[in-house]
Formats: C-alpha cells, structure tokens, sequence
C-alpha cells in the first residue's frame, strides 16, 4: 500500500497527491484551493485571501487574461468568470460582454481582475481607460466596481487603492 506524498487542505485528507510532488501538482492543488475560496455564496470578508485567490488563478497563463469576479448586495460571491484572452501583452475588453455577464447573474457589485503574464504590476494607460470604461458601464446598471487587480507573479495592484477607481 503506497502512502501519499503530500496531504494537504482546509480539512485533513481533502487533497491528496499519492506520487512524488511536482511543481504541476502544487500549482494544481493552490488552484483547487483558490476556487474553493472563490465559491459561490462566500462572503467577501477578506479581501486579502480574495486577491491572492484571483492571483493564483490567474499566475501561469502565458497571454492576458481579464476576469470579474461578481457579487450580491451583501458581497457574496457569486461567480467568477475568465471572460476574455488576449496575446502576452494585451486582451481586449469589451464593455458590453462585462455588463452582460454581470446583469445575468443580478450582481450588485464586481471585482475586476487581469494578469500580466510580464510580471510587470504597474497598471498601464490602456489598464485605466478601459477600467473607466467599465466603471461608467457598470455604473449605469448600478453595478459598482470595488477594484480592477493587476495580478503577477510576484503579486498585484489594487486599482483601489492607487485611486483610481
């Protein structure tokens, strides 16, 4: 009988990986964890634990990813959504699908989130145009924009607090 190389989880025993240990299968399991995190009916009572969850989702693509993370009235999470890819330098973003996807599951507010596959965390010009964009969007279906994050591998930006949003 073979004994497992690594057990890890919130509760004992909820992964388990019975071979040696790869970066693959670590990688595999923080993702596991991160969606847990990022389950429907969640508070988002740790915003902290939040962005690092969106970060670990995010952290191996290789091209841009843009994501919102949506919530109810009392900041439940409802869903959270890759809705669009890009090249490793740019996804384009189209105000109309975020609204969509927000409106169909009556969300009341949203956390933006995109990766830089670079690593660079500074948002650039493009990065606050469209988060504009998106918040006067949103703002007309009442739907507010808590934060846009920036996720790399060494961490992330809060659009929040570098003001602007």
């Amino acid at each position: 009988m073979a004994t497992a190389k690594l057990i890890a989880g919130e509760e004992p025993g909820t992964y388990v990986v019975p071979d040696a240990v790869t970066e693959a299968d670590l990688l595999h399991l923080a993702k596991m964890i991160a969606r847990r995190r990022l389950a429907k009916g969640r508070p988002l009572s740790n915003p902290e634990e939040v962005r690092r969850a969106l970060q670990t989702l995010l952290i191996d693509y290789q091209h841009e990813v843009f994501g919102i993370l949506m919530l109810d009235n009392r900041h439940r999470i409802l869903k959270f959504v890759e809705l669009f890819r890009g090249t490793i330098n740019g996804a384009t973003v189209y105000p109309r699908e975020v609204v969509k996807e927000s409106l169909a599951l009556n969300a009341a507010a949203v956390v933006l989130v995109h990766n830089h596959p670079s690593g660079e965390l500074e948002p650039s010009q493009a990065d606050k145009t469209i988060t504009q964009r998106l918040c006067h969007a949103l703002s007309t279906v009442e739907i507010r924009v808590l934060d846009h994050l920036i996720v790399g591998t060494d961490g992330y930006c809060s659009m929040a607090e570098l003001g602007l949003i």
